[in-house]
């Protein structure tokens, strides 16, 4: 597990369009077909990351907040199953089920939308408005495994309340620190 920060893709991005494969649907969906009607967050997770494993209930929690206000959460798993078969699809549907989530967990086999995102780690976070234009990205709080900060998802909730209420964030946004993509060798980015 290499330890690796976000990339910090710029403010005001156009959420890139994607079709991807939802194992628990067994069908492909698109970007607009679930965008919410007042914004939407794109989680790069995958099943194995400890990262990951840490935030996982506050994730399902949160977005479930996201959901009262009309925000969607999609979350995709870009990771190869070539090196790492856990965060493949049908043990990204276990997981979905598992866990209830309430929203859509979709597999980016061909790591192009991992790329077109910048995404760079596990967890990383993306919060766009109902433009879908970049608000917030980075990480959901301070909180990592074994540091004993408790999770409170502080940063993302703050984005969250001040998008919300039509503010424009004007703090410091710190990157997301997780496990690297685990990138084809053909699609490691430069």
């Amino acid at each position: 597990m290499a330890l690796t920060e976000s990339y910090m893709l710029p403010l005001g991005t156009s959420a890139p369009d994607f079709k991807l494969y939802n194992s628990v649907l067994d069908s492909y969906q698109t970007r607009d077909e679930l965008r919410g009607q007042h914004g939407t967050l794109v989680i790069f997770m995958c099943n194995h990351c400890p990262y990951v494993i840490h935030l996982m209930d506050a994730i399902v929690s949160f977005s479930k907040t996201l959901k009262d206000s009309k925000i969607s959460t999609i979350a995709i798993s870009s990771n190869t199953v070539t090196t790492h078969p856990q965060d493949g699809p049908e043990e990204m549907k276990a997981l979905a089920l598992e866990k209830k989530f309430d929203f859509p967990y979709l597999y980016d086999e061909t790591q192009e939308v991992a790329k077109a995102y910048q995404a760079a780690c596990t967890p990383d976070f993306y919060l766009f408005d109902k433009r879908l234009e970049l608000f917030y990205r980075g990480r959901f709080d301070a909180s990592r495994p074994n540091n004993e900060i408790p999770i409170t998802g502080s940063d993302i909730k703050h984005a969250f309340e001040l998008m919300k209420m039509g503010e424009t964030y004007t703090g410091k946004q710190y990157p997301s620190m997780g496990c690297n993509i685990k990138w084809l060798p053909s699609n490691v980015p430069s």
